[in-house]
């Protein structure tokens, strides 16, 4: 649509008001129920990032201060609305979405990683995605096991 056609004032300005959505995952939206939490804060915090925007008099600046908490406004509402919530594993025998697994690498470093969902996921707090190539090789597998990953062995050494 031409610039000419709209309130902004240049096509830059109508550039930084059209944000891309998120990109969404293909696999299923599984989370813990701490991420479900997550997830329905986040989605809080943007819904009152877009209301404090929309209070803002000048029309461009609006649009600009709204085009980001807008697009997290619609990526967490498909985001809670999709989460397939998964209890935490009753058994510790092997490897599930939810279990804390404990390993050595090669290199004799000991690693332990909370197995959640996408959204869930920070590798420097301690916690891996359940699709990260480390997690798709420790699932189902048990104390013990020897796993190969990108050129390495990890073997597990405890599931919690």
């Amino acid at each position: 649509m031409s610039v000419a056609f709209t309130k902004e004032d240049s096509a830059e300005t109508a550039s930084e008001t059209l944000l891309p959505d998120r990109p969404v995952s293909a696999h299923p939206n599984l989370v813990t129920e701490a991420g479900l939490k997550a997830l329905e804060f986040q989605l809080q915090q943007a819904r009152e990032a877009y209301e404090r925007a929309q209070k803002i008099e000048d029309v461009n600046e609006r649009r600009r201060q709204a085009a980001t908490p807008l697009r997290d406004v619609r990526y967490f509402t498909a985001r809670v609305r999709t989460a397939q919530v998964i209890t935490k594993p009753t058994s510790t025998d092997t490897v599930a979405f939810g279990s804390t697994v404990t390993f050595r690498r090669d290199d004799g470093r000991v690693q332990k990683y909370h197995i959640v969902g996408e959204d869930e996921a920070d590798p420097k707090a301690g916690s891996i995605s359940f699709v990260s190539p480390v997690a798709r090789f420790l699932m189902g597998k048990a104390v013990g096991d020897v796993v190969g990953t990108s050129g390495q062995e990890l073997e597990i050494i405890a599931i919690s």
